[in-house]
């Protein structure tokens, strides 16, 4: 295992492997998601307190789950980067933070349709609403560090930083509704004794988890590909191999 993640730190190696992996990424991607947004539309049942509107959680939630993994996921490839000084930490690092703004813009416009039936207002400053704005913020921040700075070195290790700091914020998230009285509702379906959720309802909402994961690499291993072509392009492998094609 570690010798395939030693071999995937190399740029050449990294380019070819997920050049092969993408098509089916992408495919699996594409099926997960029809089949969770079938379960979800069609297949379970209506809410016996809110009705259809509650079929928004099959967006909000798996939003809301991706910005926090993301983040951490960027945060941890920022610190390869800052340690062990890998180029393709790096890379991952910076793409990483455009795709969980945009899945933490989601979850806030999401929690905002569904939060006006339920609380009457778009918009509380709610514990959890309020650090996930914040988690926006440090989104936001990470992709202005690293197009403000002309080095990508520079950069990547500006925004590392950012991001290692900025974790804090992500147990806030998610501990937010147990430490504080707040309107939104508690944790459903990783808690203690079993999820809270019927089956029904828990097997698209983990389809629609699993869609938003696949989609989530598809489109980092795209962006990450661009990028180290952009920046090894003056090397043998990519004159080689990739220009000459």
């Amino acid at each position: 295992m570690w010798a395939f993640f030693h071999r995937l730190a190399s740029p050449r190696y990294f380019y070819f492997f997920t050049g092969r992996l993408l098509p089916w990424l992408g495919a699996l991607c594409l099926s997960t998601t029809l089949v969770g947004l079938y379960y979800a539309l069609f297949l379970s049942p209506p809410d016996y307190q809110q009705g259809e509107s509650y079929r928004i959680m099959y967006i909000h939630v798996p939003a809301a789950w991706m910005s926090m993994f993301i983040y951490v996921l960027m945060a941890v490839a920022g610190a390869i980067g800052l340690i062990w000084k890998i180029k393709l930490a790096d890379i991952i690092a910076a793409n990483s933070a455009p795709i969980g703004a945009s899945f933490t813009f989601l979850a806030l416009v999401t929690g905002a349709l569904w939060g006006k039936p339920m609380w009457g207002a778009w918009w509380v400053w709610d514990a959890r609403l309020t650090s996930e704005l914040i988690l926006l913020f440090l989104y936001l921040g990470v992709i202005a560090l690293n197009n403000a700075i002309t080095d990508p070195r520079n950069a990547a290790r500006a925004s590392a930083v950012l991001a290692l700091v900025g974790v804090v914020n992500i147990p806030i998230i998610h501990y937010s509704v147990q430490w504080w009285n707040t309107l939104h509702q508690g944790s459903t379906v990783i808690k203690a004794g079993g999820p809270a959720i019927h089956i029904s309802m828990l097997i698209p909402l983990l389809l629609m988890a699993a869609a938003f994961k696949l989609f989530y690499g598809w489109v980092l291993l795209m962006q990450a590909r661009c990028e180290l072509l952009e920046r090894e392009h003056n090397s043998r492998w990519v004159q080689e191999e990739v220009l000459s094609d």
